[in-house]
This record gives structure tokens, sequence and C-alpha cells, in this order.
């Protein structure tokens, strides 16, 4: 079975939805089911960590030759789409026994968004910038030279 390259393009936002698919049925298990270690801010923290995986996943969905252009503009687009997510999502909890909304997640969520497309970009930079000067290419070579 051959794919087109839409259908292929497609594919690529598979893993998105299922780091969305995983935050979505986290937030709906009741308050008592979950027990994390007794850690100050633990929560917080894996909501940064769960929602920088969702920019990462959706970095990876729209490329990094977005259709949306520029580079920029498509990192704005992940921080706020996964920030309307993070919404969503504290929205679902209001209706979940035992759990609440909290601002605080969702700052958390979009630091963790933040700083992963920082990361992405910096990491996209560096590569275009390696490419522009040539540098890694004689990497070989420059190990067996004498400095």
């Amino acid at each position: 079975m051959a794919f087109s390259s839409t259908g292929r393009r497609w594919l690529r936002f598979v893993p998105m939805g299922l780091v969305m698919g995983t935050i979505f049925f986290l937030s709906s298990q009741p308050g008592d089911t979950l027990s994390l270690p007794d850690i100050p801010n633990l929560d917080k923290l894996l909501h940064a960590g769960i929602y920088g995986l969702l920019a990462a996943t959706t970095l990876f969905g729209v490329g990094t030759e977005s259709w949306l252009g520029r580079r920029q503009l498509s990192g704005l687009f992940v921080v706020l789409f996964c920030m309307l997510y993070g919404i969503s999502d504290e929205w679902h909890q209001s209706f979940v026994p035992g759990r609440t909304p909290s601002i605080w997640d969702l700052v958390a969520d979009t630091i963790g968004a933040t700083a992963m497309v920082i990361c992405w970009s910096r990491c996209f930079s560096f590569r275009a910038n390696r490419k522009e000067t040539g540098a890694g290419d004689n990497d070989k070579d420059s190990v067996n030279q004498p400095h």
C-alpha cells in the first residue's frame, strides 16, 4: 500500500495525537487515583515535561520547512497551540471528580512548551550555521591532522 506525499505528511502528526491522548487520559483520572511522590512542585515539573513533549511532537508534525513559512512563526504557533490545549485540559479537569483546574498548571504547561520551542530554534539555528560555514565537512580529516 503506497501513501501519497500528502498522506505521509499527515502521518507526522500521529505522535502529537498520541501525546494529546495521553494527556487527556491522565487528566480524566479522578484525583484520588493519582499518587505521586511527596516532592514539592513535582506536578508542575511533570506538566512542563509532558507539554514540552507535546511541543516537540507538534514541531515534528509541522516540520522545519513548515507550511507556516517562517521558523519563528512555526514556534509561536506551537506554543499557542500547546497553551490552548492546556486551557482545554484544565477546563476538562473541572469536570473530573477530585480534580480542579489550576492557572499554575497552565503556566507550567506553557513554560514546558516554550522551553522546547527555544531549544528547537537554537538547534535549528546551530545546524543552519554549520551548513552555511561548511563546518563538519572535514571533521574526519582534522582529527588526524596535527594542530
